[in-house]
């Protein structure tokens, strides 16, 4: 079982934009009213762009869906929210918190990661919204994907029940836990306070509320063998968090973060992680302002097995 692949899927924004829907939950998520709608489009897709491109250029596979300019949604950049891709041929849709993002469940963006990549079982869990049970992806689940253990902060997007069922369906482990803000708000999505990577874990663990949770999670990762990087608030807000490792076609990993994160950590922390890995940064400014996510929030794992090509 991998914990990390050299496929990402990613949707190229049509409408990217500030969204009303999601701002009551989402403290990383502002909006200065300064720039006019079509120019924050244009900054996302410019970002959008030139993450792809630094992405390809060190190997790692990227399949881009085009966002379909109707009916509009402004959080389409962030797929990994409403789908995963498991290395078992399963692929997984989630219970979305906010009415409007849901539209972005699209069985064609599916199917252009079917073109290259083998699915058979489709889990819809989609129909919890019904009940109003939500489970934003890996958005509120970080996978320790060859130890069966799946992690989630409880929050108005993370439900318990909506947790259980996925364990239950994908046969994981349930390390739940809360935490909140420097507000003493909860934290919306687990992984902008938490990456996990195959030898090591990013995470904010001021941020954790009951020091019995502390005391769970430090023994998951030394049962795990994770070396700990912790962050501040500070660097949780500069989206320090929201990273994700990757590797290449020739199996080099890297730890993705964007240029606000990196730039947020210090040199210890710095070379703590490239005793790991090489970092790849990417400039997303807009995106991270206005839609309140990084290029955690972009990146869709795909682990399904690969067509094989004649």
């Amino acid at each position: 079982m991998r914990q990390i692949t050299d496929t990402l899927l990613m949707v190229r924004p049509s409408h990217f934009g500030y969204n009303e829907m999601t701002a009551a939950s989402n403290a990383f998520q502002t909006n200065d009213e300064i720039q006019p709608a079509e120019q924050i489009k244009m900054l996302a897709r410019v970002e959008f762009d030139g993450f792809v491109n630094l992405l390809r250029s060190n190997g790692v596979q990227v399949i881009v869906a085009e966002d379909a300019p109707t009916p509009i949604k402004s959080d389409a950049i962030f797929p990994n929210n409403w789908v995963s891709f498991h290395d078992d041929g399963t692929v997984v849709l989630y219970p979305m918190m906010a009415e409007n993002r849901r539209l972005e469940r699209d069985i064609s963006i599916i199917k252009t990661v079917a073109k290259t990549h083998r699915y058979h079982v489709q889990i819809d869990l989609s129909v919890l919204e019904e009940e109003e049970i939500f489970l934003e992806g890996t958005g509120s689940l970080i996978l320790d994907r060859p130890n069966r253990l799946a992690y989630a902060c409880v929050s108005p997007r993370t439900h318990d029940l909506a947790f259980d069922v996925f364990c239950q369906k994908m046969n994981y482990q349930k390390v739940i836990f809360s935490a909140s803000d420097a507000n003493g708000q909860l934290i919306y999505h687990t992984n902008v306070m938490m990456a996990l990577s195959e030898t090591f874990v990013v995470i904010c663990m001021d941020s954790i509320d009951r020091e019995e949770d502390k005391t769970t999670l430090y023994g998951h990762f030394a049962r795990t063998n994770k070396e700990i990087v912790e962050i501040s608030y500070e660097q949780m807000y500069a989206f320090a968090g929201n990273m994700l490792q990757v590797s290449n076609g020739a199996g080099t990993p890297f730890l993705v973060m964007s240029e606000q994160a990196y730039l947020s950590l210090n040199a210890d922390q710095i070379q703590q992680i490239e005793r790991h890995c090489n970092i790849l940064h990417a400039p997303i400014y807009t995106i991270e302002k206005y839609g309140g996510g990084s290029v955690r929030c972009m990146m869709a794992e795909v682990f399904l097995p690969k067509r094989k090509t004649t």
